[in-house]
């Protein structure tokens, strides 16, 4: 265990914060596989627990997330302090970041990533997610599309815009940009982002074919905002690859 957290004084604590830490550190290896992140850009971030100040882990500046490692997470408060760990937190990140945990409370974990599909979705002029695929009967209340956000972040003003864009939604495609998708734990983004993107995969597919999509009809909705992990397998999804990983990169966790 990293004296990062071994300098920490409750051990409960500190083993909390650890298995959150390689829980973070495997969503950056499965992010690296599947090709989600934008060179050493993109952050994911999660609020911790038991503090008695409003902290969260993050990535720091300059790794790219198929390198990165439990350890290597660095603990910020919301003012963009880093107070435990190496590095510098990149001021991208923080906008974004910060204030969504700051102003939704609900979004303990934050997942601002890149991927293929769901980009190429918000670089569409009005594309949205079409009722077509069963995982959208899942999906579709979820998301909000953000269609002011041509500037880049680079101020607290247009962190809190995104915020409250998101509202009480759990994924935001972000025009021109990619995706920011927020749960209660690391499982539950994880996994609502794994489908999203999946999902956007299949309908940039069809789409490609020129052929007319079929639409589900509207009565199948699910009509869900809870935490995604309470209906669907987040949790043993996040498990299932960390097993793959203790396998195959099992540094993920040092």
């Amino acid at each position: 265990m990293s004296a990062i957290i071994e300098a920490r004084t409750n051990s409960k604590a500190e083993e909390r914060e650890w298995e959150l830490r390689c829980d973070m550190a495997a969503v950056f290896r499965v992010a690296a596989r599947e090709g989600w992140n934008e060179q050493i850009g993109n952050h994911n971030s999660l609020m911790l627990p038991d503090e008695k100040e409003p902290l969260f882990l993050i990535n720091p500046r300059g790794y790219l997330f198929q390198e990165l490692k439990a350890s290597d997470l660095i603990v910020c408060d919301l003012d963009g302090k880093v107070l435990r760990g190496t590095g510098e937190l990149r001021k991208v990140a923080f906008h974004i970041h910060a204030r969504i945990h700051l102003l939704n409370p609900n979004a303990a974990c934050v997942i601002h990533v890149h991927p293929r599909w769901l980009t190429a979705l918000s670089l569409l002029r009005d594309a949205e997610m079409h009722l077509s695929h069963h995982n959208n009967l899942a999906l579709n209340d979820r998301i909000v599309y953000d269609h002011e956000g041509d500037e880049p972040v680079h101020h607290n003003e247009e962190g809190d815009r995104i915020a409250r864009c998101l509202g009480d939604k759990s994924t935001m495609v972000m025009r021109g940009h990619g995706v920011t998708v927020v749960g209660p734990t690391v499982a539950d983004a994880f996994d609502e982002c794994f489908i999203a993107e999946r999902t956007a995969m299949y309908q940039m597919t069809a789409m490609s074919t020129g052929q007319a999509m079929h639409h589900l009809p509207e009565r199948l909705r699910r009509r869900y905002n809870g935490p995604w992990g309470d209906r669907y397998d987040a949790r043993l999804h996040l498990d299932a690859w960390r097993r793959i990983l203790d396998k195959e990169e099992p540094d993920y966790k040092q």
